[in-house]
């Protein structure tokens, strides 16, 4: 089969649909389908009739928003490559940027201490294993289906993963950890309305939901960081683009605080909170 006006009528079905990146999609499921890398696509890739019904019916359930990466089951994070499904958070690319502020410094650190709060799939977590030789990575998560993500992502890698509340981890590395830090819950509960289908629907809503200012998770991330941090150590966490100014105001208000900033993402948009430990 044509590879291009299949392609052309899939791309129609999901921009009908709404989906953000229609063509893109498209491609990726097809590659998905055919195991022909997406580069080369109209080159190399010949559909059979098996791999055209298993395509045009994942295109279906795209259009039907369900994520891309549910389909696919996979996504990629930084260098590394995820298992994704239903009951995890897909990592989005914003997070990237957020463990890449974290990553450097951990590079200038002899055998780091990293805690990861709400972890999730494991990706920042995998992310500092890989770009980071020697740092010591804890991780943790409270939900029981995204943690079995989490331990199947992290498997082999050294990564201490418990499941539980980031309120009381890792009580024993009090005062004696470099970096904590943490993708929190963090849309405000009555912005239901706002959130794209993909994510309100198909990812586990502990993951999303955080109080009536959508900042509940953080307190408790400022609170778990200045436990476990040593004097000099530094924070970083993710929160919604509205939160630039709310989200560092809990770590200002609290006094326990230095070189409080917000750091943009790659739209110029506020992203992730960065603090050092007085």
């Amino acid at each position: 089969m044509s590879v291009e006006p299949l392609l052309v009528t899939a791309t129609q079905r999901l921009a009908a649909a709404g989906v953000a990146s229609p063509r893109v999609d498209a491609e990726l499921l097809l590659s998905h389908v055919t195991g022909i890398p997406r580069l080369v696509l109209l080159r190399s890739a010949r559909p059979n009739e098996i791999q055209y019904s298993a395509f045009k019916a994942l295109v279906e359930r795209r259009a039907n928003r369900e994520p891309l990466q549910h389909l696919t089951g996979s996504a990629t994070f930084r260098y590394v490559d995820l298992e994704v499904g239903p009951g995890v958070f897909i990592p989005r690319p914003e997070t990237e940027l957020l463990a890449g502020w974290a990553i450097e410094r951990a590079k200038s650190i002899d055998s780091p201490v990293i805690v990861d709060l709400c972890t999730g799939s494991g990706a920042i977590a995998l992310a500092f294993v890989d770009e980071v030789p020697g740092a010591r990575v804890h991780a943790v998560e409270l939900d029981e289906v995204a943690f079995g993500w989490a331990h199947r992502n992290l498997a082999g890698t050294g990564v201490d993963l418990r499941q539980g509340d980031m309120s009381d981890a890792f009580a024993e590395l009090d005062g004696s950890v470099d970096i904590v830090v943490s993708n929190p819950p963090y849309i405000p509960l009555d912005a239901w309305e706002s959130v794209e289908a993909e994510v309100r629907d198909h990812d586990p809503s502990l993951a999303l939901w955080s109080g009536d200012d959508g900042l509940d998770a953080m307190r408790i991330v400022e609170s778990t960081a200045h436990r476990l941090l040593k004097p000099g150590g530094v924070a970083a966490a993710e929160h919604a683009d509205a939160q630039g100014e709310s989200a560092p105001a809990v770590f200002t208000a609290s006094g326990r605080w230095t070189q409080v900033r917000d750091n943009a993402d790659y739209a110029d948009r506020p992203r992730f909170v960065t603090a050092t430990r007085a």
